[in-house]
């Protein structure tokens, strides 16, 4: 048989179930239950014996998963992500634009991270999942848990405000300097800090800004309607603005630029910037 993928496993501090490790090692078998029908065909060998269901690994075996005949026709997702953080219990991705986080598509943020991300080592490691959601025309930092501990505990600090999103965005119109936006969304209380950064004259538009956002709560696409609710749309939203103010080919301009939060098990104070892209940068060259 043909060797698809090699495995080295790494020194681990106890025991653990093969079939329980090997989920999400292979880029081209991310499940478990990828794993136990792999096993199941004999496709995975352990420092050259057939792996079983039954079988404990210490560290330091070398592990191969081979090609099935039928494998040839299997549709793999190709898409490299830009990793801005990594350790053993969560991963914090820069996601593009134009793509959805999860759900029923094929190409999602939650199908690609399997083939990016570092197989984590500890006991409880799950498939890596999105702790939170980024609008399909948003850009920016996506945090992630490896396991099934950092998961919950990721959850929580966000259940208790203990996470801090700052995001970045182009919106149309005269504006204050700053303020708050408080207006309900579904009939549920809302809250958002804005500042304005920069301001230029548009021929099109009279003025576009560059505004820091920081929400406080965390409504389903709470930005953009607060922006909208303002009189000031973010630029390129086509959900949320003025038929008459909608730019069509350049996106959507709206970043999730900075992440802040105490790591839940390292206890380190973890603060992660990544900046926009140059679209926004163009905007404000003058500046």
């Amino acid at each position: 048989m043909q060797i698809k993928e090699i495995h080295t496993v790494p020194k681990l501090e106890n025991s653990i179930r093969f079939q329980e490790y090997a989920v999400g090692i292979f880029k081209t078998l991310p499940t478990k239950s990828g794993v136990k029908k792999a096993i199941k065909k004999k496709l995975i060998s352990i420092n050259g014996d057939i792996a079983t269901t039954a079988l404990f690994i210490l560290g330091e075996e070398k592990v191969i998963l081979f090609e099935s005949e039928d494998s040839s026709n299997f549709k793999r997702l190709q898409l490299t992500l830009d990793v801005i953080f990594e350790d053993d219990y969560l991963a914090i991705i820069n996601k593009p634009a134009g793509i959805l986080v999860s759900g029923n598509k094929f190409k999602t943020i939650s199908n690609a991270l399997d083939q990016n991300l570092i197989k984590s080592r500890q006991l409880d490691a799950v498939k890596a999942k999105p702790i939170h959601r980024l609008d399909y025309p948003t850009t920016g930092l996506l945090l992630i848990g490896k396991t099934n501990a950092s998961i919950i505990a990721l959850n929580k600090l966000f259940e208790y405000k203990q996470i801090k999103k700052t995001y970045f965005a182009v919106t149309i119109g005269q504006m204050e300097v700053s303020g708050i936006i408080n207006t309900l969304i579904d009939n549920k209380n809302s809250e958002t800090h804005y500042e304005v950064l920069k301001t230029v004259v548009s021929k099109r538009f009279e003025y576009l800004n560059l505004v820091k956002l920081s929400p406080k709560t965390g409504r389903r696409h709470q930005l953009r309607k607060h922006m909208l609710s303002l009189g000031n749309p973010i630029l390129g939203d086509k959900e949320y603005c003025n038929e008459k103010l909608i730019l069509n080919g350049k996106g959507m301009y709206l970043h999730a630029g900075i992440l802040e939060f105490i790591h839940p098990f390292t206890k380190q104070q973890i603060k992660i910037k990544k900046d926009f892209s140059n679209k926004f940068k163009k905007i404000f060259i003058k500046f």
